[in-house]
């Protein structure tokens, strides 16, 4: 059920130059593994503000140091941005100020680069004449009740529209969404995993629920969005559920705290709202929100094969019809982590 097959694929990347913003990142290092192993990539170029991680991503791939380029910058910085974009094929956006109540606390900063780093990443894509650019989105960006959401749903709008701003034919941009990235940094398997031994669990709520999805899950619907991509699609991965309280009891036993909600935390996650239902369509994997604007939603090259979902659909965790069973996270997390629970 987490296994993934690249070979359809195969062709995707051939001698092409591709670029990743926040590139150090735990998506940023497995998108580069996979390229690097299984890909003929022209160049692939890693542009992220912590020289320490470039060096240390640096030597984990020195093997492919012919084919690996490293740029310091910020997607708030739009000529840097215009600097690393020259002669760049495709771009993954996947720079953000990402942790909730990071944002909460700091909401000029989170603006400053999810909501104006976005601008940037459009315009140096444009000028620079790449031709596909797919942004990483969350969740949180469906119905946002907390900044972060807040910032992501406004970076999906302005990739959306930045297809607008773009020539025919020439740069496409798209967006792929998914829910918690199992074993990323910051996430709560590892760290529920790095304090097993020395207290009972925190969690937040005991019926929390959430997506889960490996990172090779992500890697794949990028892919996906570049294979099939016309422009101003949201991709979102069909992925199950689980309940906060079941992972905490996985891995620590069941005398888990409960430590109440965090600020601008929501209890159950949504990917796609009954607002979005109109402009939706699902195939075997994933759904596809297609744009809104100038009627594209009723373009037969953005639907392909795919079935408009009922006008009532939505898609949460908490009434998802897949849900991951506690022995696959188990099975998971022994072969990641080495842990036997």
């Amino acid at each position: 059920m987490l296994d993934v097959n690249f070979s359809n694929y195969k062709d995707l990347f051939e001698d092409k130059n591709v670029l990743i913003t926040g590139g150090t990142g735990s998506f940023g290092k497995q998108f580069s593994k996979i390229i690097l192993e299984n890909f003929k990539v022209k160049k692939l170029i890693i542009l992220s503000r912590d020289e320490m991680k470039q060096w240390e991503m640096k030597e984990t791939f020195s093997e492919h140091a012919e084919k690996l380029r490293f740029f310091i910058g910020d997607v708030r910085d739009l000529q840097r941005l215009k600097r690393a974009f020259d002669g760049v094929d495709i771009v993954i956006h996947a720079a953000a100020t990402k942790i909730v109540p990071t944002a909460e606390y700091n909401p000029f900063e989170c603006i400053k680069t999810n909501i104006n780093g976005a601008m940037n990443v459009i315009d140096a894509s444009i000028d620079c004449n790449v031709k596909s650019v797919v942004a990483l989105s969350t969740d949180k960006a469906s119905s946002p009740v907390n900044l972060y959401g807040a910032t992501k749903l406004a970076s999906d709008k302005l990739f959306v529209a930045g297809n607008n701003y773009s020539q025919v034919n020439s740069t496409k941009f798209s967006v792929v969404r998914y829910g918690n990235v199992m074993g990323s940094r910051g996430s709560v398997i590892p760290y529920y995993l790095s304090i097993r031994n020395q207290r009972a669990l925190p969690v937040t709520h005991p019926d929390m629920t959430r997506f889960m999805i490996t990172l090779d899950q992500g890697v794949e619907l990028v892919f996906t969005a570049l294979q099939t991509m016309v422009g101003g699609e949201i991709y979102v991965k069909k992925i199950p559920s689980m309940r906060i309280k079941d992972i905490a009891t996985l891995i620590g036993g069941p005398n888990f705290k409960c430590v109440g909600i965090r600020p601008g935390e929501k209890m159950h996650e949504q990917m796609i709202g009954i607002e979005d239902a109109i402009f939706t369509y699902e195939y075997s994997t994933y759904y596809k929100i297609l744009p809104q604007i100038n009627d594209y939603y009723l373009d037969e090259n953005r639907i392909l094969s795919g079935t408009r979902v009922s006008d009532n659909f939505s898609y949460s965790s908490d009434e998802n019809k897949h849900w991951m069973e506690v022995e696959v996270l188990k099975s998971w997390i022994e072969n990641n982590y080495g842990i036997i629970l």
